[in-house]
Order: structure tokens, then sequence, then C-alpha cells
């Protein structure tokens, strides 16, 4: 079960063309839009009060059905593919093309395959250690199976790498925003240029896409230009965006965003914080002063804290995940820039490697392209053959 339906309910079955989207980030094409059949009882009074749906003593039916019938732009399944099949098409072609050459003219999978299976792997910036992990469960099938020809050795490498893939399932208190605890505070860290401000206008666009009400925290106050992006996000979206001066205290700009995010009856608080790693005994004293700080307005902020890193930079990424995992708590994960690598791979290792599920993947510079991660999708497009 991927995230999308586990947000609303474990048991609630939701259709496949749900997912909203918008297609640009003009303010004319960023409309107010809210997926088909959404469970209605995910829009407490709070939202439904939004002034966006200028609606006035009617039912929360009738609410519901004005914002679904203005809803536009929507981003079906069959699309939320094709983004993803374009955006991993490098790593797709890279990984796949040399799978085909390993087993060309080969009727069984042996030794010699392996051995080239492994090189692929690491080469895709799997890792190591996760590449070893593969290669000695394919091992062990092929040696119990008695024989697995090439044809199959797709297969067996879909399900391996599928069940490798840190599931959301162990980690679910994650992924909920629960309706009656709110609003729900999270924290985005990351180093400068993985893409943490774009993926937080993003993800601001993804959740008011979806009714709640959003309020973002610029607490990287060490950048102008993290503030700056942030103003020019929060414009495009039109969600509210607190700030202070650069250089000002951290702590009292989350501080400030959530005490305005529960005035305003908030669902959703995206703050980010300062990207830097150099220092990490200052980094860990900030982050620690910012959970402190919310923690006096609401004692279980932040509800999550997610890792934003760039899979472009293949085992970079790896030490960026390592380096922050030191120094804070970290829920899940957002890997960006999916589309301009031929490292898709690894988003495999990081999985496995930290245990740390990812939320969200970047697979282009279009809002829609930054896509809830089902591992399943993932693996699929991977291994698409043109």
């Amino acid at each position: 079960m991927n995230f999308f339906n586990k947000f609303f309910s474990k048991k609630k079955k939701i259709s496949n063309q749900q997912l909203t989207e918008q297609n640009s980030l003009t303010d004319d094409s960023l409309k107010k839009s809210i997926p088909k059949e959404i469970p209605k009882k995910i829009f407490k009074e709070s939202i439904i009060e939004d002034k966006s749906f200028d609606v006035k003593d009617k039912t929360v039916d009738d609410k519901l059905d004005q914002a679904l019938s203005n809803s536009d732009n929507i981003f079906t399944n069959k699309t939320k593919k094709e983004s993803l099949n374009k955006g991993l098409k490098i790593s797709n072609q890279s990984f796949f093309n040399k799978i085909s050459k390993a087993i060309l003219g080969k009727s069984k999978v042996d030794d010699e395959v392996l051995d080239e299976l492994e090189e692929i792997l690491i080469s895709s910036d799997v890792g190591v250690k996760t590449t070893i992990k593969i290669i000695d469960r394919i091992e062990g099938r092929v040696a119990k199976e008695k024989y697995v020809n090439a044809d199959e050795l797709d297969m067996i490498l879909k399900e391996e790498i599928i069940s490798m893939i840190s599931d959301d399932e162990e980690n679910i208190d994650d992924f909920i925003i629960n309706k009656n605890n709110i609003p729900h505070v999270i924290l985005i860290v990351g180093v400068n240029g993985a893409g943490k401000t774009t993926s937080i206008g993003k993800m601001a666009n993804y959740y008011k896409s979806l009714g709640l009400k959003v309020v973002i925290g610029a607490a990287d106050t060490f950048r102008a230009a993290a503030i700056e992006q942030l103003e020019v996000w929060a414009d495009r979206v039109k969600v509210d965006l607190i700030k202070q001066e650069m250089g000002s205290d951290p702590a009292s700009v989350a501080f400030d965003t959530l005490e305005s995010a529960i005035k305003k009856n908030a669902d959703v608080v995206l703050i980010d914080t300062a990207g830097r790693l150099h220092n990490k005994v200052n980094l860990m004293n900030e982050l620690s002063k910012i959970k402190r700080v919310l923690k006096k307005k609401v004692f279980d902020a932040p509800n999550e804290v997610i890792l934003v890193i760039d899979g472009s930079t293949g085992q970079n990424a790896f030490e960026q995940a390592k380096q922050f995992t030191k120094v804070t708590e970290i829920t899940s994960l957002i890997v960006t820039k999916l589309d301009g690598t031929a490292k898709g791979g690894v988003v495999l290792g990081i999985s496995d490697q930290f245990k740390i599920p990812i939320k969200f993947i970047g697979v282009g510079e279009k809002i829609e392209d930054l896509q809830i991660f089902d591992k399943k999708e993932f693996v699929d497009s991977f291994f698409k053959k043109s």
C-alpha cells in the first residue's frame, strides 16, 4: 500500500485517479485543486472555513462538492507514471542496458553473470554493502531453485531490490497527519544545494492540494537567498510564510511560525533549517534548540524530521545521510534531482543502509515532479524496457 492511501486511512480504498498536482509554477495554474473521492472526514472545520472556498453557511458535503467541481489539472496515476519514467530515464537506460549486455547470449545465471551484475549495481551507486546483500540473495535463490535462466534474472532482481527498500509500513506513524493532533510540524534539514528550498515549496503545494492549510517557516536565517526563495514559493503556492531578518535566531523563527500556525488553524507547518555540515556541533545545537522551543508550544513537535539529499551526487548522498543521522533523528527522506543522473541506484542503497523510509522523490523541475515514493513503482520504472 503506498503512502497516499495510508495518508488518509489504512482501511480506506482510494481510486487510482486521485492525486492532484499542478503543471506549472504560474499563478494562473496554481489554482486550488483537491483529489477526487478524498474521504470527507479529513476536512476538519478549520479547513472548510478556508477563505479560498468562498462558501458560507453550507454543509461539509456542499463545500467539498464545490471544491471538487472547481478542481482542475488532475494529476492521474498514468501521468504520475509517465513523469516517473521520464525522470528516471537516464538511470534506467544506463542500468538496464548494462544488464542486457551482461546476460546477452546467456542461457542461465552463472558466476560470470553475477560478477557482472555486481559491477553494474556498484557503478549505479547502489553501494557496496547493499550490492553484496543483493548478490548473496540471488546466489541463494539460484542454488535453491537449481536452474534460473537469464530471462528470469530481471524478475528475481526486482523482487530482491524491492524487499531491501525500507518500507514505510514499519514507520507508518511518520507518514500520517493525524487530524486530531494538528498542526503537524515538519522540520526539513539538508545541505545547501540539495534542493531543500524547492522541495519545501513543492511540499506546500502538495499538502495544499489535499485541502490542508499550510504555513512555512524560513528558519534558515544564515542565507538571504533561502528566505527569498521561500518567499517566491509561498507567493506562488499562496500559503503564509513566517520570516525574520537575516541572521535572526532560527529557533525564534520556528517558534513564531508554530505560534502563527496555531492562530491560523493551520494543518501543516513546514520549517526550513540551515544546511551546514562544516561544524556538526553547532548544527546539532541549533537543531536541538529548535526542537526545544517547538515543544514549548506543542509537546510532540516536530512530528517529522525530513532529510533532503541530492540523488545526483551518488556516494556523497550517502555521506550526507550519514552525517545528518549522527546529529539528529531523521524520520524520512526526500531524494531530489534523480532526473539528471544515471545514479538512481543511490535510492536503493540509502534506504537499505540507513533503514529510513523515503517519503518523496524529485524526478524533474515541474511542481508535479516531486512525487510520493512508491518502491514498487520506482523499481518498475528502473527496469522499464524501452
